[in-house]
């Protein structure tokens, strides 16, 4: 999937934003690195108002809950039925099963786009090697943020946090603070929005159970192996959901009147 036409105008912004926060440049916090932060609280806001009709979906879907476990216990042996019931019940709360999926859809190729932009700056935002290669790309404990965080530099130079010259199986001589943020917000999201899911079978939900576990392993292993640019994207962009959805999810407001 080529998605230039995306992730080109995507390279802009992240350019405009590096010139306008160029002059807040040091040594450890780069301009580059803000400029991905700030970029990407711009995305998560454009997004935002799929994001919230979706996270408001999650909600009314919770507040159903106990009305199709109900029906579920009385239609249980009755698989028709308790469709029907069930399609009654969301006609009658005005909710919609599949109001959670076009957001996603709609933001996934975006969010690929990004990952490109992040991937490979000298193409889309410096727009050649050597105008990125003159650039600061450190973050705190992160030398450059092109490369992974275990990234071991020629010369002894180490790029994270030391593990007392051991090197660790996979993981490498540095720890991958990135990833084991974005690995720790994924099932912080995932188990909010089981939370939201009616009660079905004990294998449906062991499955489910299963998934959210399994997620957050392979966000921890892409991460370790993505450049740590990626890292710093997926944490902001997961703190921001997480909060998000917390927020609304706990809000007193009623999900009807949301939904509208």
């Amino acid at each position: 999937m080529n998605l230039d036409f995306l992730a080109k105008p995507m390279g802009m912004l992240v350019k405009l934003l590096y010139d306008m926060v160029s002059v807040f440049d040091t040594q450890y916090l780069s301009a580059y690195a803000i400029s991905i932060i700030l970029s990407t609280i711009i995305f998560k806001l454009i997004v935002m108002p799929l994001t919230l009709k979706q996270t408001k979906s999650m909600k009314k879907m919770q507040e159903l809950n106990p009305k199709i476990q109900e029906l579920q216990e009385k239609y249980g042996k009755d698989p028709q039925t308790l469709q029907r019931k069930q399609m009654e019940l969301y006609k009658e709360a005005e909710y919609s099963p599949f109001a959670g999926c076009l957001p996603m859809l709609i933001q996934f190729p975006i969010l690929i786009a990004f990952f490109y932009v992040i991937r490979s700056p000298e193409v889309y935002v410096f727009k050649n090697l050597e105008a990125y290669d003159l650039i600061n790309k450190a973050f705190f404990w992160i030398n450059d943020l092109r490369y992974t965080e275990n990234f071991i530099f020629e010369g002894g130079i180490v790029n994270g946090l030391s593990m007392g010259g051991m090197t660790l199986p996979f993981i490498g001589a540095a720890v991958p603070i990135f990833a084991a943020i974005s690995a720790f917000t994924t099932y912080l999201t995932s188990k909010m929005t089981m939370s939201t899911q009616p009660a079905g079978n004990e294998q449906a939900m062991a499955t489910q159970k299963s998934m959210n576990m399994m997620m957050p392993v392979m966000i921890f292993v892409f991460g370790v192996q993505f450049p740590a640019g990626l890292g710093l994207y997926w944490v902001v962009s997961n703190v921001f959901q997480l909060i998000q959805q917390y927020v609304i999810m706990n809000s007193s407001k009623n999900p009807k009147e949301e939904l509208k």
